[in-house]
């Protein structure tokens, strides 16, 4: 006789060693992927499978259990109340393997381990850097990387997927997370080489109202930042547009659409070097800090403990670059000034 599919047919008492006999690791990881991307193709491409063998990993893993555990709603999928319960305790499996893993690279020292660090898109100039140090000093890590929206790496920080985040000033759930400032941020105000505030000198904030202003997009810190400035000096700023990425703002001031605020250290390593200047307001930079944070009261690994104290330390070389970038600003402006009073 056929075996059956129906949870009835998994024999009394014996539900948990069939569940162990029929259940592998990767379905579960596959499951928690799909529940938290809400898409068996995005699931896919992070775990770097095709998308006909999440199906059909999902399919075994759904005949193993006797019950539907996503159903489809429009162009993404949900999961079933069975499959909350799974993915509830996939969370805790994988967790657990995760603390295990944990564990044991704490046993080994620094020679092995895995370094998961979620980083924010504006962050993504000052990661690798520090990142890339680290790991000429201790080459045996295995590091991941994920750059995201602040909105989306917040859900990762709540839901632990990873070990540290590199961001602004966390505004949520303050009491609850752990946030250790370690390098600077300055915000400094950015325009076209050739525009006429370019060679000026201790201009007034007031003199920006009258320009096109370009911001990211609504729940950025560094949008937060620039509109607090302009609101503590009792004015409203021209915002000409929003734009989604601190690349599209720099093109869009090479094209002439308006100045913006951005982070040094955006134009340190710059392809629109030369295209750009920083102009001297009155107010700016904006001096903010980059934070490395975790969920309090969760135990870091030995690995990530020793990224934020290398980190810290990693603080005067941060400092040593932004200097090397304000002072070919300054160079740039001394030649315009030259160029333009010859």
């Amino acid at each position: 006789m056929a075996e059956s599919n129906d949870v009835r047919a998994i024999p009394a008492g014996g539900s948990s060693d069939y569940l162990i006999r029929h259940t592998t690791l990767r379905q579960l990881q596959l499951l928690e992927a799909i529940v938290r991307l809400g898409s068996f193709t995005r699931a896919a491409e992070e775990l770097f499978l095709t998308q006909p063998t999440v199906s059909m990993q999902i399919k075994k893993l759904a005949d193993a259990l006797g019950t539907p555990l996503f159903r489809q709603v429009g162009r993404s999928v949900e999961p079933t109340d069975a499959g909350l319960e799974v993915h509830a305790a996939c969370r805790e499996i994988l967790n657990t393997l995760a603390n295990l893993e944990i564990t044991l690279a704490d046993l080994k020292g620094l020679k092995r381990g895995r370094l998961r660090l979620g980083v924010l898109t504006t962050a993504a100039y000052v990661a690798p850097e520090i990142l890339g140090a680290f790991c000429r000093r201790y080459p045996g890590i295995d590091v991941h990387l994920q750059v995201t929206n602040r909105e989306n790496t917040l859900e990762r920080l709540r839901a632990h997927d990873d070990d540290l985040y590199l961001m602004g000033q966390p505004r949520d759930e303050n009491d609850q997370i752990e946030s250790l400032p370690f390098a600077p941020n300055p915000l400094v105000m950015v325009v076209r080489a050739d525009h006429p505030l370019a060679i000026e000198r201790n201009i007034p904030i007031s003199r920006l109202a009258e320009e096109n202003l370009l911001l990211r997009e609504p729940g950025s810190g560094v949008r937060d930042s620039v509109l607090k400035q302009f609101s503590e000096a009792g004015l409203q700023p021209r915002v000409r547009m929003q734009l989604g990425s601190t690349e599209a703002i720099k093109h869009a001031i090479v094209g002439g659409l308006g100045i913006s605020a951005l982070s040094l250290h955006s134009l340190t390593l710059d392809s629109t070097a030369g295209q750009l200047a920083l102009l001297d307001v009155q107010g700016f930079p904006i001096m903010r800090r980059w934070h490395l944070v975790h969920w309090r009261g969760r135990e870091l690994s030995l690995v990530a403990r020793t990224f934020l104290d290398f980190a810290i330390e990693y603080e005067p070389e941060i400092r040593a670059r932004l200097a090397q970038a304000e002072a070919a600003f300054e160079h740039t402006r001394t030649n315009l000034i030259k160029k333009k009073y010859p």
